[in-house]
């Protein structure tokens, strides 16, 4: 049986294990990198770009110079980022004519301050004594562009909105509101 015998003129034996000692360090940075991927693998969160490098040097004796490793640089991408919701359509707004069919004195004239407090213009109030109308409701002319508007106006008021019938189709352009005893509750 042979013993290994130390080396008396220090031919290699250190710098063998200079570079045993600089693979084990190689070794536990690629792990660490390794269980960081596997970490994040399943994470779909966005993350912000970056780059790193992860350097290893080996101390060793003065006579032999030190050995330093350097990885791949890590880069990670983020997930693409969606634009800004567009900002919401302007409302539109027709001029008004607001008539009461109602038994209640002056409906008209509170209704027409609610929507001109909304920012609808109103251009004239009276009464409309031209027959019942069931319910407070928003008048337009069809194929007009008027509908939007008019659709606009019930949903903030709580009214039907209707083409225009026979009675008032002869009207000037805008949106014709006639209010019933029904709006006073709104």
């Amino acid at each position: 049986m042979a013993l290994i015998e130390p080396d008396p003129a220090g031919s290699g034996l250190p710098a063998m294990r200079i570079a045993g000692f600089a693979l084990l360090g190689v070794a536990a940075v690629a792990t660490v990198i390794g269980l960081g991927t596997l970490a994040t693998e399943g994470n779909t969160t966005a993350a912000p770009t970056s780059s790193a490098s992860v350097t290893a040097t080996t101390e060793t004796s003065s006579s032999t110079p030190p050995v330093t490793t350097t990885t791949a640089p890590l880069t990670t991408t983020a997930a693409p980022v969606a634009p800004p919701p567009a900002p919401p359509p302007a409302p539109v707004r027709a001029p008004l004519r607001v008539y009461n069919n109602s038994t209640i004195p002056g409906l008209a004239n509170r209704a027409a301050e609610d929507f001109r407090s909304a920012g609808w213009p109103v251009e004239e109030v009276g009464n409309y004594p031209g027959g019942i109308i069931p319910t407070s409701t928003v008048y337009f002319r069809p194929g007009s562009g008027e509908e939007v508007a008019a659709r606009q106006l019930g949903s903030e008021f709580g009214l039907r909105v209707e083409p225009r019938f026979a009675g008032l189709g002869d009207a000037s352009p805008g949106l014709i509101v006639i209010v019933t005893n029904d709006y006073q509750r709104r």
